[in-house]
């Protein structure tokens, strides 16, 4: 899988995200230079944490045949030179028992996301 990104047709500084066959923008602010035309790359990788961790809760109860109806996850962040601080926080939905509700909140950070972005991450850049 590749994420390919370019300058989108709009906007100062504005990209086209292409992950097939899905497009998407991200923008920088106005304060930063940008139009605000779409989220930043921060509120993009809050939103994967989001996403992942909604999709991951719904697919999990699924399986054990739990009555989730819905996950809301709320992502806020907090940053300081050299420390990225996200706060997640969740509503479930449906008449869960205890026991399901804190299996669920155990669940939350064994998405995928969740473990990349606490594990080591290497980046390679290259010019091509």
């Amino acid at each position: 899988m590749s994420i390919r990104l370019h300058k989108a047709p709009v906007g100062r500084l504005a990209q086209t995200i292409e992950s097939d066959p899905h497009t998407l923008l991200t923008d920088a602010s106005q304060a930063e230079g940008g139009d605000g035309l779409a989220p930043d790359p921060h509120a993009l990788l809050d939103a994967a944490l989001g996403a992942c961790t909604a999709l991951t809760l719904k697919l999990y109860a699924a399986r054990k045949g739990w009555p989730l109806e819905n996950a809301d996850v709320v992502i806020t962040h907090e940053e300081a030179p050299g420390h990225y601080r996200l706060h997640r926080q969740l509503t479930l939905h449906g008449e869960l028992s205890a026991e399901q509700r804190a299996r669920l909140l155990e669940i939350a950070g064994k998405c995928p996301i969740h473990r990349v972005l606490t594990g080591e991450i290497s980046i390679d850049t290259a010019l091509a």
